[in-house]
C-alpha cells in the first residue's frame, strides 16, 4: 500500500532513508538531450507563437526557434546547458510563458477576451505526448530524438501558481489548495516516460522585487501587479511561507513517491534546490555577478512603467540578480544552467537524488 507524503516524511530517517547530498552514480553516462516543461522562467518562443498565431496552439512537429529576448533579456537558461555542455545535440521546450501547473487549479487569462496561458499539465505535456508518437513526413523518421539513457527532463513550475492573482491573493479555483498543486506536479511525472527527471523547487520569490519587502527593494503597483496593495512586508512573509512550505514537500515527497511508493520504477529524480542557489547568490552577490557596474540583488535591469512602456534598461545586465521586477537576469540563467549540468552529473550540492527499483 502507497505510504502518504506526510508519514513519509517521519518514516524516511526512521528507515535509514537520509537525503544523500550528492549522487554520483546518479543521472545518464552521456548527457544528449534536454526535454524542458515550465512557465517564463524556462520558455524560449513558445507563447511567443499563440500571440502571433490567433491565440492557436504550435502545431505538432514544430521546430522552436531559441531567442535573445527571453524573460531573462537574453538567452534562457536551458540555452545555456545546451551551450555549456558539449554533448546535447536535442533540446526540445514546451515551456509556456506565464504557464501554472494546471488550469483546474490557477486560470490566469492573458487578454481581454479571456485566453488562458496554456498549463503543464493541460497543454504542455500533451503537446510533448503528440510530438512524441510524430513521424517527420518528410525524413519518416520519429520527431523526438530521444534516446532514454540519455535524456533528461526538468519540470520547473510554480511562480504563477503562488504569486498575485493565484494563491497569494486567493484567486485559486475548485477550492484548490496549495496540496492540490503539489499534486499537480508529480501528476506531471506521471505523464511523462523519463528515466531521468529533475524537479526544479520554487525560487526565493520573497526576493524578488515584485514580493520583497521595502527594505529589500520590494515595489508597489507595477505592470505585473497594478492594483498590488500597499501592506508590501505582509505580502512578502505570505510568499515566503507558502515558497518553504511547497519546496519542504517537494523535498520529502519526491522521496516518499521513489523510494517508498515506488511511483515510478526505473526512474532517477532529482530535486534541484535553486531556491538555495539563488540565496547564495544573493548573500554573496560579487562570487557570482560580474558586471561593470556594482552586483545588485535588489533592484534589477530592466524598469518600465506600469504599462509596460517606456522602458528602460541598465548598461551592466551581469551586475543584477534580476532582470525585471520578476524574473532571474540572463547572468542568472547562466549560474542556474552551469549548476544544473552539476545535478545532471550526480556532482551539486544544491540538489537530492532518489532512484526508484
Amino acid at each position: 500500500m502507497p505510504v502518504p507524503a506526510f508519514r513519509a516524511a517521519l518514516l524516511l530517517p526512521l528507515l535509514g532513508l537520509e537525503v544523500p547530498a550528492a549522487a554520483a552514480n546518479w543521472g545518464p553516462r552521456q548527457f544528449t538531450s534536454l526535454v524542458t516543461f515550465g512557465d517564463s522562467y524556462t520558455d524560449d518562443t513558445r507563447f511567443s507563437y499563440f500571440q502571433t498565431h490567433n491565440n492557436s496552439a504550435p502545431p505538432v512537429g514544430w521546430v522552436e526557434p531559441e531567442a535573445n529576448i527571453s524573460s531573462s533579456g537574453g538567452y534562457i537558461w536551458p540555452h545555456y546547458v545546451a551551450a555549456y555542455h558539449p554533448a546535447i545535440k536535442t533540446r526540445y521546450n514546451y515551456a509556456v510563458s506565464g504557464a501554472t501547473c494546471s488550469n483546474a487549479i490557477i486560470a490566469r487569462p492573458y487578454d481581454s477576451a479571456g485566453h488562458l496561458y496554456p498549463s503543464v499539465r493541460e497543454y504542455e505535456v500533451p503537446a510533448f505526448t503528440a510530438d512524441a508518437h510524430y513521424t517527420d513526413p518528410t525524413t519518416h523518421q520519429p520527431f523526438l530524438n530521444l534516446p532514454a539513457d540519455e535524456t533528461v527532463y526538468a519540470l520547473w513550475i510554480g511562480t504563477n501558481d503562488l504569486g498575485n492573482n493565484a494563491f497569494l491573493t486567493d484567486s485559486q479555483l475548485n477550492n484548490a489548495t496549495v496540496v492540490d498543486y503539489v499534486d499537480c506536479v508529480y501528476e506531471v511525472l506521471d505523464g511523462v516516460r523519463a528515466k531521468y527527471f529533475i524537479l526544479m523547487n520554487v525560487i526565493p520569490l520573497q526576493l524578488t522585487p515584485l514580493y520583497a519587502t521595502p527594505e529589500n527593494g520590494g515595489i508597489g503597483p507595477s505592470k505585473y501587479w497594478p492594483d498590488k496593495p500597499a501592506n508590501l512586508t505582509e505580502i512578502s512573509g505570505r510568499m515566503e511561507g507558502q515558497v518553504v512550505l511547497v519546496n519542504e514537500a517537494f523535498r520529502w515527497r519526491t522521496a516518499a513517491e521513489v523510494v517508498l511508493n515506488q511511483r515510478w520504477p526505473g526512474v532517477e529524480v532529482a530535486v534541484f534546490d535553486v531556491y538555495s542557489l539563488i540565496q547564495e547568490i544573493y548573500h554573496n552577490p560579487t562570487q557570482y555577478l560580474n558586471g561593470s557596474a556594482p552586483a545588485n540583488v535588489t533592484g534589477y535591469e530592466y524598469h518600465c512603467n506600469i504599462n509596460g512602456t517606456d522602458c528602460v534598461k541598465s548598461d551592466s545586465p551581469d551586475s543584477f540578480l534580476w532582470f525585471d521586477a520578476l524574473h532571474p537576469s540572463e547572468r542568472t540563467d547562466q549560474i542556474i544552467a552551469e549548476e544544473f549540468i552539476k545535478v545532471v552529473s550526480g556532482e551539486s550540492r544544491f540538489a537530492e537524488y532518489w532512484s526508484g527499483e
